[in-house]
């Protein structure tokens, strides 16, 4: 991120400009936010991403899913196909996206996963396909006003927050800082473990100069064991090559880096579509170390699982490491509880 560049700065000022314009179209009903009768949740970001909001969408369907039925639904960025799509068995990740893949592949049948660009278009698909759906959360659509969201959750990284970043191309941002003040509850992600009050005090108040009213959590991060996904066993793994294509993967990284011996990293873009001779080299680095197996993120592992890759990786034991949303749990209850109170308002009842 640069403070000022010269030859940048226009087009972050246009960027700006035209997002602000709008977001007040909006503010003033001149362009409209549709609302549907089913609670509908929103998560999303200001950045352009990086902000762990999978592993938080993933942390209400967990929260959520005993006592309710959820469908999930974003766009399905990265994806080779358009329109929408109600996720099935036959679904991979260059149908539906890498992140909404994810989502299915993890919890099945115990949650709707959909995508679709046009979200008002997209809800009554799923309400038609899936009528006993009683609640949606709407990932990655804070910037997605025709929609309108009865809870609004907007993340942001401890490392790299929204009230330090600007709009791009000057920094990440998909809009400018004041964009914040339509959340609800707002979560700092990706906390480190000895975070202090006096720090979190420091935070809140920086928040507080464009939102005086959501409510303010800190979130940690929590890895598991590496899960076997192709060639793979439970035995323990200690020389991994790591291959990781997300946003921001510096915590990723410094998690391996602690726990295993690597021997090569391999980083890609977000969203990267694999090729074949991004396997290939993979494969070799692999065969260079014979001791040591694939270790990638959830996200990057639903694609290496491609049948086009079948053959390159038939003897090569890939591992993905596991993820989690690390909560107080009176934080998490507050969600729980703030939820109940948009069910309760909102009164739906969903088709027999």
């Amino acid at each position: 991120m640069r403070w000022f560049d010269p030859v940048l700065y226009p087009f972050s000022l246009l960027y700006d400009g035209v997002t602000r314009l709008r977001n007040r179209l909006f503010d003033s009903g001149q362009k409209k936010s549709v609302s549907f009768s089913i609670p509908t949740i929103i998560v999303g970001n200001l950045s352009m991403g990086g902000t762990g909001k999978t592993p938080f969408v993933e942390f209400l369907v967990r929260l959520l899913s005993k006592d309710h039925s959820i469908c999930t639904l974003s766009r399905g960025y990265g994806r080779k196909t358009t329109g929408f799509i109600l996720a099935d068995g036959s679904s991979d990740a260059s149908q539906i996206g890498d992140e909404p893949f994810q989502i299915y592949s993890k919890f099945k049948e115990s949650v709707g996963v959909a995508v679709g660009e046009d979200r008002v278009l997209a809800i009554p698909q799923i309400l038609s396909l899936k009528p006993d759906t009683d609640m949606l959360l709407l990932d990655d659509a804070f910037q997605h006003r025709y929609v309108k969201g009865d809870l609004n959750i907007m993340l942001t990284t401890f490392q790299k927050p929204f009230f330090d970043d600007q709009v791009v191309p000057l920094g990440t941002l998909r809009e400018a800082k004041k964009g914040a003040g339509r959340a609800d509850l707002i979560v700092v992600t990706k906390c480190p473990s000895s975070l202090d009050e006096p720090r979190r005090d420091h935070y809140s108040g920086r928040i507080r100069i464009f939102n005086k009213q959501a409510k303010i959590i800190f979130a940690g991060l929590k890895y598991g064991e590496p899960v076997p996904v192709v060639n793979a066993s439970n035995k323990k793994i200690k020389e991994v090559v790591l291959v990781s294509g997300i946003a921001n993967d510096e915590l990723f990284r410094m998690e391996v880096k602690g726990n295993f011996e690597v021997k090569e990293v391999f980083t890609f873009s977000d969203h990267h579509h694999y090729k074949v001779n991004d396997v290939k080299n993979i494969v070799r680095s692999v065969r260079q170390n014979p001791n040591s197996a694939i270790l990638t993120t959830e996200k990057d592992a639903v694609k290496l699982k491609a049948p086009i890759f079948r053959e390159y990786l038939a003897e090569i034991a890939i591992f993905a490491l596991p993820i989690e949303i690390s909560l107080d749990k009176g934080d998490s209850q507050w969600i729980n509880d703030k939820i109940s109170e948009v069910v309760k308002e909102k009164g739906y009842i969903r088709e027999n």
